[in-house]
């Protein structure tokens, strides 16, 4: 095994997946923080036109199989799908097979573990809170920023560890928009997954060990944080 291990990591064609993995990772934790709360909030927030829609769209990545959501998805920002064709006539720029549908699919699976907890969270917070920030004269923007978005910090911070965990283990959505391309979109999940398709399943093993190792990992952090934080 250590062979293995030592063989795995000493191969130079594992440095891209890994820092694409990395990249990817980070830059969807910082969308998350940025539009999981807001979201949340709008969610948290009944009677809005629409409000139905977005929130089946947000919830539709922890119920559909992957591999349907990302031919969906593959259809719809195809070169001949009907927001595909419209970004590339309009600005040359297209989600298939790009950095950008890698990111795409990495953003949508991990949303809902942010976006929902979020919501349900809100929707327990006292009316008192937001009560009280009106009769100071808070708009509903100041009401969110300075009294509801500080009592979503252990909310918030739970949620981006499990949407990271769950972003970085994606392979369904990622092979359909990102299209696996070495050197360009194979993220480490896809390394398994090439390994797999070739035979290499000493490589397979390590790879998927360490995927396993983050999970444990994030596990253990929720557990320390306890279950009235997590």
């Amino acid at each position: 095994m250590g062979q293995d291990l030592a063989g795995v990591f000493g191969d130079p064609a594992l440095v891209f997946p890994l820092l694409f993995s990395l990249r990817i990772a980070v830059t969807t934790l910082l969308i998350h923080a940025m539009i999981g709360p807001l979201l949340g909030w709008a969610l948290a927030r009944p009677g809005w036109r629409g409000r139905g829609l977005v929130d089946v769209l947000v919830t539709l990545p922890m119920v559909f199989p992957p591999i349907v959501l990302g031919f969906f998805l593959l259809v719809l920002f195809g070169r001949r799908g009907w927001l595909g064709n419209w970004l590339d006539a309009g600005f040359g720029f297209s989600f298939v097979f790009s950095v950008w549908g890698v990111l795409l699919a990495s953003v949508l699976v991990g949303l809902p573990l942010v976006v929902k907890p979020i919501e349900a969270a809100i929707a327990a917070l006292p009316p008192s809170l937001t009560e009280a920030g009106r009769t100071l004269g808070h708009g509903e923007w100041s009401i969110f920023l300075r009294v509801i978005l500080p009592n979503l910090r252990a909310v918030l911070a739970t949620g981006l560890l499990l949407a990271t965990a769950r972003s970085l283990g994606e392979v369904g959505v990622t092979l359909m928009l990102g299209g696996n391309i070495v050197g360009r979109t194979n993220t480490i999940s896809l390394e398994i997954y090439n390994a797999v398709t070739q035979g290499e399943f000493a490589r397979a093993t390590v790879l998927s060990a360490g995927l396993g190792l983050f999970s444990v990992i994030v596990i253990l952090i929720l557990r320390l944080r306890g279950p009235e934080r997590a």
